[in-house]
């Protein structure tokens, strides 16, 4: 018995990945399922933490009304005493973008396919309400200056990731690129 050589066991099977959908030639630069579940995690960590942590912080300590100053408590947003309007349009801006890469993530976890308007709408959604977070939080624009940037940016991306790649290149050249010679 030993002397005896036994033969190495086989190799383990390991399972293929099934893939994720038919992708079609319009597959917005070669996006696999995986890599878009990977944007999508990032999206939505981003977006829930800008929802937790409000740029300006919080209140510290609490005020009563005494007619001079605005009255507060402690652990209030800073951001909604002093700017409702820039607060409230961050804090829309921040969940839309949370729920809007929680959708893109759940349809890819379903397998609906890359290419789907689902999946596309909800990434160009999630990524521009990164954008418009980071517009209001600056506080140097007009309101509604920062949500026509919101809208320009969602069609941007929108055009970008459903039109073809040929087509594509001709917008970013109209648009970035105009240098004919």
């Amino acid at each position: 018995m030993s002397g005896q050589v036994y033969p190495p066991p086989p190799p383990a099977m390991v399972p293929q990945p099934q893939p994720h959908g038919q992708v079609a030639a319009n597959n917005w630069a070669g996006n696999d399922a995986n890599t878009l579940l990977v944007v999508a995690t990032l999206i939505t960590t981003l977006t829930y933490q800008l929802g937790c942590s409000v740029p300006g912080g919080y209140w510290q300590d609490t005020l009563a009304a005494d007619g001079k100053q605005k009255p507060h408590e402690a652990g209030d947003p800073i951001m909604r005493d002093k700017h409702p309007q820039r607060y409230w349009v961050f804090m829309a801006a921040s969940w839309m973008g949370f729920l809007a890469s929680m959708m893109m993530t759940l349809s890819l976890l379903v397998r609906l396919p890359v290419d789907s308007r689902q999946v596309r709408w909800s990434f160009a959604v999630a990524y521009s309400s990164l954008v418009l977070t980071f517009i209001v939080s600056q506080a140097k624009t007009h309101i509604s200056i920062d949500i026509v940037i919101w809208l320009v940016t969602v069609v941007f991306l929108w055009l970008m990731i459903s039109v073809r790649p040929d087509h594509r290149e001709r917008i970013l050249r109209f648009f970035c690129c105009n240098r004919e010679k």
